[in-house]
Formats: C-alpha cells, sequence, structure tokens
C-alpha cells in the first residue's frame, strides 16, 4: 500500500510540474495503475520550451517578417517535439508571405520543411523516441522556428548515411520531382524534357533526376554562370531566355518536333509560349506563377490543332494523401542515396529569413537555400 501511494504522489508531482510520465521506465511494479491514470506507453519528458520563430503578420514583402520568441506548450497526445538542425526555403514561403497563397490565421510562422532531431513526444505517439533523426515537408507551416511541435502523422525517419543540410534542401524538391516525373507524366527513356528555370532549387533536382530516368533534358536559364551550374549537374541543353526564344530553341533541338514534356514554375507568358515548345499530344506542367498568374486560358489554345495536355499540380495535394506522402518521401530517400543531390546555394541564420526570401526573390540565387537555428 506504501509503495501504491509512493508512485501516485511521483505521478501528481510529475503532472504538477507540467511534466506527463508514462509506464515502463522507472516505476516498474504498477503498470495497471500507471496507464490508468495517465494512458501512457512511454516515459519522456515533455515540458514546455522556449522557441525563436519567424512569423509573418501581415502579408507583404520580405520586410514583414519578424523574429519573436515563444513558449512552445508540452506536445498534444498526438505530435512530436522536434527541434530543427537545418530548414529548407522554397518559393512556396513567398506565396505565402505575400498572401497569394493565404495562410489558415495571421500572425504565423513560416515554412514547410526541416530536418531535426526529437526531443518529445505525446502519449498516444507510436514509432518515435527522443534522440532519433527526423524530416518532413508540406503543411502545416511553421518550420521556420528552432523548435516546433508537429503531428507524428508527418514525420519521417531520416536514413542513416544523409546530411541533416542535404536532406532539408531536398526533400520537398524530390517528392515534387518524383510527383512530376513519375505520376503527372511518367518519364521514360528518351523523352525530352524542357525545365524551365533549370539552375534552380528544383530545376537542378529535375534536372538530374530526369537524366536518372534516361531522358534529354533541356534547360531555360537567365545567365552564362546559370547554364554552367545546370550543365554541371547534367543539363543536355541550356537556353538562355534573356538572348534566345525558347520555343525557337526547342524546335531546333528537336527538329520540329517539340518536346514531350514542360515543367514550368515561371507562369505568366513562359507558360503560354510553353504550349508551343511542346510536341502534339504531350504535356505541359504548371507548377508556379514567378512571373504572375498567366490568367484564364482559353481551350482552343490547347487544340485541337495543338493537341497538347496541360496540367496544374501540386505537391501539397499530393501529399496530403498520406500513402502518396510516404512513397513520394521514399523516392526522395532512395534518390539522394544514389547520388541525385540538391546544389546548396546559401545558409543564412534563422534570424536572416528576410536576407533570404529577398535572395530568393531577385532571382540571382542558384539552387537551395537554408536557414539555420
Amino acid at each position: 500500500m506504501k509503495a501504491d501511494l509512493c508512485v501516485f504522489a511521483q505521478q501528481m508531482l510529475a503532472i504538477w510540474g507540467g511534466w506527463e510520465w508514462g509506464t515502463g521506465a522507472i516505476l516498474t511494479r504498477n503498470f495497471t495503475l500507471q496507464k490508468g491514470l495517465l494512458g501512457m506507453h512511454s516515459f519522456h519528458q515533455t515540458r514546455r520550451a522556449d522557441a525563436t520563430e519567424v512569423v509573418v503578420e501581415q502579408y507583404g514583402t520580405a520586410s514583414q517578417l519578424k523574429v519573436r520568441k515563444v513558449l512552445l506548450p508540452a506536445p498534444g497526445k498526438d505530435e512530436v517535439r522536434v527541434r530543427h538542425t537545418a530548414i529548407g526555403v522554397n518559393f512556396v514561403d513567398v506565396y505565402h508571405r505575400t498572401g497569394i497563397y493565404p495562410l489558415p490565421i495571421l500572425p504565423s510562422a513560416l515554412g514547410v520543411e526541416a530536418v531535426g532531431i526529437v526531443e518529445a513526444i505525446g502519449a498516444e505517439v507510436d514509432g518515435f523516441e527522443p534522440g532519433q533523426r527526423v524530416a518532413y515537408a508540406g503543411p502545416p507551416v511553421g518550420s521556420y522556428a528552432s523548435v516546433r511541435n508537429i503531428p507524428a502523422s508527418r514525420l519521417l525517419r531520416v536514413p542513416d548515411g544523409l546530411d541533416d543540410d542535404d536532406v532539408a534542401a531536398f526533400l520537398l524538391r524530390g517528392i515534387t520531382a518524383y510527383m512530376l516525373l513519375a505520376h503527372v507524366y511518367p518519364v521514360r527513356r528518351g523523352d525530352t524534357v524542357l525545365i524551365h528555370a533549370a539552375a534552380g532549387g528544383l530545376g537542378l533536382v529535375l534536372v538530374q533526376w530526369a537524366k536518372w530516368l534516361g531522358a534529354i533534358a533541356i534547360g531555360s536559364v537567365s545567365s552564362q554562370a546559370k547554364a554552367a551550374l545546370a550543365t554541371q549537374y547534367g543539363l543536355d541543353h541550356p537556353i538562355l531566355y534573356r538572348e534566345q526564344n525558347f520555343v525557337q530553341e526547342v524546335n531546333r533541338l528537336t527538329g520540329g518536333r517539340g518536346v514531350d514534356y514542360v515543367i514550368d514554375g515561371i507562369g505568366g507568358k513562359t507558360l503560354i509560349d510553353s504550349l508551343g515548345a511542346v510536341r502534339p499530344f504531350g504535356m505541359v506542367a504548371s507548377i508556379g506563377q514567378v512571373a504572375g498568374d498567366p490568367g484564364p486560358i482559353d481551350l482552343a489554345m490547347l487544340g485541337p490543332t495543338r493537341s497538347v495536355s496541360l496540367s496544374r499540380p501540386g505537391v501539397f495535394r499530393f501529399i496530403a494523401d498520406y500513402a502518396l506522402y510516404r512513397e513520394g518521401a521514399a523516392a526522395a530517400f532512395e534518390a539522394l542515396q544514389r547520388g541525385v543531390r540538391a546544389h546548396i546555394g546559401a545558409v543564412f541564420p534563422l534570424a536572416e529569413a528576410a536576407v533570404a526570401h529577398r535572395a530568393l526573390e531577385s532571382g540571382a540565387s542558384t539552387g537551395s537555400l537554408l536557414l539555420h537555428p
């Protein structure tokens, strides 16, 4: 009886002190009582934690990004606390900051991709333990933070041998590449693919992945330096779109046939022009609008004369499906292990997220950008 009371007292002190305790650790004599009292199956520290976040309080330029300190609550029953080691910067973060893709609530931390270490787990979480390396991609937003709580269902274990920075720079782009090259248009050996912004973070991943599949990669770039970089990553034919008409160059390179597949993250006039660079019964995938929304597209622009398909796939819709998220992540990790990689153009401290955004929006950056807490 005294032992039971002692156990009970320990548990109550733990709860009152802001700790959550579970079974199977040090209170080994009364598992039934422990489980009944707390409904847990593991023993972990889940005290509140100090966190640094970069948030947007109102939509606008990079100057709207603010650094704030917050007190992070203990993880919810189905959440995991992750202390970040590397945070990916993606153009969708700019769309969130500007309100092109509105956020659920303001103010809000930005960011949809990171790698880190598990610090604590919620009461009903299985499969994760403190000290494990994990990564995630996609909503809920909030990766621009030193530490955060996130649903366990979004976490992925990082395979041994992969570097944190490489994973943070690659995961979302790798899943996007898999979606585009395996699901939207299954690329086969010998296909010709035109990749716009081929020296960007996603562009360089797409170039390597397309070559891995045996395709011929043509890419539009803005400068000789970016052409050289993309060529180092396997691009077969760079097109300097500021000096050359990319439609004419594509037709020259393909003997007037056109490419099988165009992947366009630029939007605006580039998307419209891309319809003239693809062969009959080929496809154009619109995945971004850096240059603006092209507006409504008349179906007559697609056919019957051209007979081309236009797709508007979204990676967040893709990974909203739990099975596809896991499938895409597995493919991304395999690609990394096979040598496909992200080019890390620059790394910024978390507090300088606004500088990273300006570099990304200027078009001067190459490859992927990262933040370090």
